[in-house]
This record gives C-alpha cells, sequence and structure tokens, in this order.
C-alpha cells in the first residue's frame, strides 16, 4: 500500500538575470549566449537609455560598457544609484585609466578589461548574483 503523505515541495529558485549595455551588437550577442550557457537568464540593450528606459531594477547584476554613445557605463551607474537602484554593476573597458579606476572603486564597481580573457568576467558576474 502507498503512502498518502503529501511530499514537501521543494521552491524552485530562478536562474539569476544579467542585463548587458554595450552599443556593440557582437559583444551583446556573444556574451549573451555564453552566459546563457552558463545558466543565466540574458537581457541585453544597445544603450544606457535604452537600459534606463526598461525595467532596470529586475536583475541581479548588470554588465556595462564603460565607453559607448551618449551616457558612459560610470554615468550610467550613478544614474542608477540616484534612483536608489542597488543592483550590482561590473563596468567594461580596455585600458582603464587611474582617475576612472578610481572612480569605479569608490563605487564599488568591479572593473574588467577587454579583451575578456578566461573566466574573469564569469567570475564577477557570479559574485554579484551571489551577493544580490
Amino acid at each position: 500500500m502507498q503512502s498518502t503523505a503529501a511530499t514537501p515541495r521543494v521552491p524552485i529558485e530562478r536562474s539569476p538575470i544579467v542585463a548587458i549595455v554595450d552599443d556593440d551588437p557582437a559583444v551583446c550577442s556573444s556574451l549573451k549566449f555564453s552566459l546563457e550557457l552558463e545558466g543565466f537568464v540574458v537581457r541585453a540593450y544597445g544603450s544606457a537609455d535604452e537600459f534606463l528606459g526598461a525595467d532596470e531594477s529586475a536583475c541581479d547584476c548588470l554588465v556595462v560598457d564603460q565607453r559607448m554613445p551618449g551616457m558612459s557605463g560610470m554615468e550610467s551607474i550613478a544614474k542608477l544609484r540616484t534612483l536608489e537602484v542597488r543592483t550590482p554593476a561590473i563596468l567594461l573597458i580596455s585600458q582603464p585609466n587611474p582617475t576612472l579606476a578610481g572612480r569605479a572603486a569608490k563605487a564599488a564597481v568591479p572593473i574588467v578589461e577587454k579583451p575578456l580573457l578566461g573566466n574573469a568576467l564569469l567570475e564577477r558576474i557570479r559574485e554579484a548574483c551571489w551577493r544580490s
């Protein structure tokens, strides 16, 4: 005779959501592909304005390119902070200068340098999602 006791339900955890903001469609596409293979849900935006027009609080981690037309990566992160959005952010840049590195450190925004080699970005994203 089978037991009629109900099996306890285990809550299903959702996959972390990563937002990528980069004006280079090839970068967005390749990051989206590789992060989805790692189990992340990825939303890609072609500009800071496009991202800011979306529901920017609906992600667990934000990956932003520094050099974009219009608003830079650090400017967009600063704008989010003024809107009380505290989503962990990661800044992508090739050859960061000391001033930018200082601003990013002060804002607790890690920098991952381009070209993206190895697992540096993936490790930073996992750390950010774990914290959020």
